[in-house]
């Protein structure tokens, strides 16, 4: 019986061993009819009965208590990062590169980077280094739940540098859905989605680190989402303006006091100068 239910709860198969004997008339059924729930399953736990009858269990998954599940709430204040991965495809067996981009979810600054692997070796480096590049301080880092992010080697470096670390809801696929918009929007539109070998990946982050970045965060004009609720109680974005990071950054009340301690606003404006929206894309 266990074997063609596949072990149902004790509850279910009495109940079936009832009807066997007195909606179908098997007598075969008819002692079994009557057993207690209790006794099966002690039959289930005897020896003989599971050398007749081996039953697996799949693995359950074991929670992790790294980053607390929920969506981060900045306030209005820079410094509330989310972070994705994004995968520049495999050839004949060989490995892309990875792309890591961060971003603000106040201002929209962009941060992207790349490594050869996503491994604890090479991950830690790269991202230390990604928040460190942010002008403003760090507060906050919201990532899924994979793996590359969801550790205890990056959850004491964001312990050491004293960012809180949060992690995205199930059934809420919105919880990082800035980053993702991003994915697509600035590295597989201009990065394409082409293999690039790993062995290319400190070219690719140089690349980033001299061009992509400061063009995505002084000269790329990005949306700006205003949050219209009818009277219903129903929310929507619209998309009004458009404007770069650095502007949405200086806007912000008392922009200066967020900002890291070597860095000044007139700098940041000064390298906001030194090229043309046009003369920093080519």
């Amino acid at each position: 019986m266990d074997k063609a239910h596949g072990n149902l709860s004790g509850p279910a198969t009495r109940r079936i061993l009832e009807r066997e004997y007195s909606e179908y008339n098997q007598a075969a059924y008819q002692r079994l009819a009557a057993i207690s729930v209790a006794h099966l399953y002690r039959l289930r736990n005897s020896e003989g009965y599971r050398k007749r009858n081996a039953s697996y269990q799949p693995t359950r998954p074991t929670p992790i208590p790294i980053g607390e599940r929920r969506k981060p709430q900045p306030q209005g204040l820079p410094g509330y990062v989310r972070i994705d991965t994004v995968h520049q495809g495999d050839l004949d067996g060989r490995k892309g590169l990875n792309h890591i981009n961060v971003i603000d979810q106040v201002t929209q600054w962009e941060i992207i980077a790349s490594t050869p692997q996503i491994s604890e070796l090479w991950l830690l480096p790269v991202l230390e280094e990604m928040l460190g590049q942010f002008p403003f301080v760090i507060r906050g880092f919201h990532s899924d739940n994979g793996s590359e992010f969801i550790n205890y080697a990056v959850a004491r470096l964001l312990d050491k540098l004293r960012i809180e670390q949060t992690k995205s809801r199930a059934h809420h696929c919105g919880d990082n859905g800035l980053v993702e918009t991003k994915n697509g929007a600035i590295i597989r539109k201009h990065i394409g989605f082409g293999h690039i070998d790993a062995k290319h990946a400190q070219a690719m982050d140089q690349f980033h680190r001299d061009h992509m970045n400061p063009y995505v965060n002084f000269h790329r004009p990005c949306a700006v989402p205003k949050v219209l609720t009818a009277a219903n109680g129903k929310r929507r974005r619209v998309y009004l303006r458009w404007a770069t990071p650095f502007e949405l950054f200086r806007e912000l009340p008392g922009c200066e006091n967020h900002l890291r301690p070597h860095i000044t606003l007139a700098e940041l404006d000064r390298f906001a100068q030194i090229q043309s929206d046009s003369c920093a894309r080519t």
